[in-house]
């Protein structure tokens, strides 16, 4: 299984690295785009343990110096109306529900699966 996290993490380096996009400007824009500020938005954010995002650390995620946990990414989705996906992708993660399919298929099953999601992307 470390192998194909290896493989995958490169792959997806490639791709992100080549795109004008970040996870943090995606989230500003949405967020610019709904006219909400920072502040509203991290007051509307709660981290896994019930507890609000700063936002300071709001500023952090937009300008690309923290990535947030899967909880706070789907909470930070869920509230600007993104796609999860998008964002997991961005944040060069795997969905908890992903990572967890993956867990159960064999090396050479996911590497395959990987291919064709690159290919579709083509």
């Amino acid at each position: 299984m470390f192998s194909f996290i290896w493989y995958a993490n490169q792959q997806i380096n490639i791709y992100t690295n080549n795109m004008e996009n970040t996870l943090g400007k995606i989230i500003s824009q949405a967020r610019k785009k709904r006219e909400i500020s920072q502040k509203s938005l991290a007051e509307s954010i709660n981290k896994d343990n019930g507890e609000k995002i700063s936002p300071q650390y709001l500023n952090d995620i937009e300008r690309d110096r923290r990535i947030p946990s899967n909880y706070v990414l789907e909470e930070i989705a869920k509230t600007l109306d993104i796609d999860p996906i998008y964002l997991f992708l961005f944040a060069e993660k795997l969905p908890d529900g992903l990572k967890a399919a993956i867990n159960k298929k064999d090396e050479n099953t996911v590497i395959s699966a990987y291919k064709v999601f690159r290919k579709k992307l083509s």
